[in-house]
C-alpha cells in the first residue's frame, strides 16, 4: 500500500481519535482507513494505537513517532511536489474565509484562478467563525487580523482599511437632533452598528499624529459585516465598515464617508495554513495568485 497515503492517515487519526472522522476527513471507507493503519504499524513493526469500542489513543511508541512521520510525510510531499512542478495542476483545494469578503473579494479572484488552472476544483467555506483548519481539513484560510492564530503559519496578502458611514437618510435626520460629525467626540450620543463578538464597542482613530479612542452605543450588533452594512444603509446608524465593502456604495453616493480624515487602524488580510501540513502546488499557486491579484484590482 502506498505509505505516503498511510502516513496521512495516521497522522489524522492521531488528530481525530475516530477512524469514522478520518475517512471522512480524507474521503476514504473506514476499512480502508484500518486497512492503512494495520500496513502503517506492519512497516514500522510496533504498535501505534490503542482501540477500544469507546475511543482510540495513541500507544507510547505511536506517540514518540508521530513527529517523525509528520517530518516524514513533509519530505515526501516536497519531492513529489517538485517531481511534478512541471505537470499541470489539478485537484481540490478547500478554503475558508469570511462570508463579506468572500463574495464581494475572494469569489472574482477564485473565478480567475479557475480559468487559469482548469483541472483544479476549489471548495469554500464560508463562515466568521474561526473553523480549525484540521478539523475540517482546511486547506487555505483567508483571515482578516491584527494578530493570527500563531499555531498557523500565514502569508500577508493585502491590506484591509476600515471606514466610518453612514447613509444620507440618517445623518439628515440626526443632524437636526445632535449636529454635525465633526469631531470623533461627536459620534458618542449617535446610534451606530457594531460587531456582536465585542464586548465593548470602542472605534479607534488617526490622524495623522493624533488618536482617539471612542466609545460608542450600539444599539444594533450583528456579526456578521455584510448585515451590518445593509443595516446602514438603511439608515439604522453609523457603521465601521472594511473598504472592500463600502466603497462602491459610498462612490454610488448610498452612503457618506463620516469624519473622512479620520483613519480606523488598518488590518491584514493573511494567507493561512496548518502548520502540519506542507503547502501543496496547488495551495502555493493560489496563495501567490490571491496577492498579485488583490495588488492588481485595489478595492
Amino acid at each position: 500500500m502506498d505509505r505516503v497515503t498511510a502516513a496521512k492517515v495516521f497522522i489524522d487519526v492521531a488528530q481525530s481519535r475516530s477512524f469514522t472522522v478520518t475517512a471522512e476527513r480524507l474521503n476514504m471507507s473506514r476499512p480502508m482507513v484500518t486497512r492503512y493503519m494495520e500496513a502503517m504499524e506492519d512497516w514500522l513493526k510496533t504498535r501505534l494505537l490503542h482501540r477500544t469500542t469507546r475511543k482510540i489513543s495513541l500507544t507510547t511508541a505511536g506517540e514518540a513517532c508521530l513527529k517523525d512521520v509528520e517530518l516524514w510525510l513533509e519530505q515526501a510531499e516536497k519531492i513529489t511536489a517538485l517531481a511534478n512542478s512541471g505537470k499541470e495542476l489539478s485537484g481540490l483545494v478547500r478554503i475558508t474565509t469570511s462570508m463579506s469578503f468572500g463574495f464581494s473579494q475572494l469569489m472574482p479572484a477564485i473565478q480567475d484562478f479557475m480559468q487559469l488552472y482548469p483541472k483544479v476544483r476549489v471548495d469554500i467555506d464560508l463562515e466568521d467563525s474561526t473553523a480549525d483548519l484540521t478539523e475540517k481539513s482546511i486547506d487555505l484560510a483567508i483571515r482578516i487580523a491584527s494578530n493570527p492564530d500563531p499555531s498557523l503559519i500565514g502569508k500577508p496578502i493585502a491590506v484591509c482599511e476600515s471606514v466610518l458611514v453612514a447613509s444620507p437618510e440618517y445623518l439628515d435626520q440626526a443632524q437636526q437632533a445632535l449636529g454635525r460629525i465633526q469631531q470623533p467626540q461627536d459620534l458618542s450620543p449617535h446610534d451606530c452598528l457594531g460587531y456582536k463578538n465585542f464586548e465593548q464597542h470602542i472605534w479607534h482613530l488617526s490622524k495623522h499624529d493624533q488618536f482617539e479612542s471612542i466609545t460608542v452605543d450600539c444599539r444594533l450588533t450583528i456579526n456578521e459585516a455584510t448585515a451590518i452594512l445593509h443595516g446602514t444603509l438603511n439608515g439604522v446608524g453609523i457603521s465601521m465598515l472594511p473598504t472592500y465593502l463600502a466603497n462602491r456604495y459610498i462612490n454610488d453616493r448610498h452612503l457618506c464617508h463620516v469624519l473622512p480624515e479620520w483613519k480606523p487602524k488598518d488590518l491584514i488580510i493573511y494567507a493561512l495554513y496548518s502548520s502540519r501540513k506542507h503547502l501543496s502546488p496547488n495551495v502555493r499557486a493560489l496563495i501567490d495568485h490571491l496577492e498579485q491579484y488583490f495588488a492588481e484590482h485595489p478595492w
